[in-house]
């Protein structure tokens, strides 16, 4: 099995993907499989389907990564920290969260953010710390 570095380059691009994958979800635009799905025209059925079984897919690998690799404590930390970092924004003058566009905004790139984080905890943590986490061994 090939070994490759894990980079800053690797992590944004987790980030961008889980970025693209809430914002094709959902989005306070209006172009989402959310708005596309519940819209009054109702044709289109088996595309609909289709595309939400693949964001089904695309969400289970990214959530079962992030619950297994940080777990429920880490995720409830990085709840507190966004929580935290959230409150300093608007507490500073930075976000007006009584826009609702603007707290949908937030709490999706913090979504992203977090499964992006999950994603690539096993190769921060092993930069960090030097172990490696392995649940399955191939050879």
């Amino acid at each position: 099995m090939a070994h490759r570095q894990f980079t800053t380059t690797s992590f944004l691009l987790r980030w961008i993907v889980a970025l693209f994958l809430v914002f094709l979800t959902f989005n306070p635009l209006g172009y989402s499989f959310f708005h596309w799905v519940t819209a009054p025209e109702g044709g289109q059925i088996p595309f609909k389907a289709l595309a939400g079984v693949v964001l089904l897919i695309l969400y289970i690998i990214y959530l079962r990564a992030t619950w297994r690799s940080i777990g429920p404590v880490g995720l409830t930390l990085a709840g507190l920290f966004f929580g935290v970092l959230i409150w300093a924004a608007v507490d500073l003058g930075f976000l007006n969260l009584q826009q609702p566009e603007v707290s949908a905004y937030v709490l999706l790139v913090v979504i992203a953010t977090v499964m992006a984080i999950g994603l690539s905890w096993s190769h921060i943590r092993r930069r960090v710390s030097g172990q490696a986490d392995i649940d399955d061994v191939d050879e």
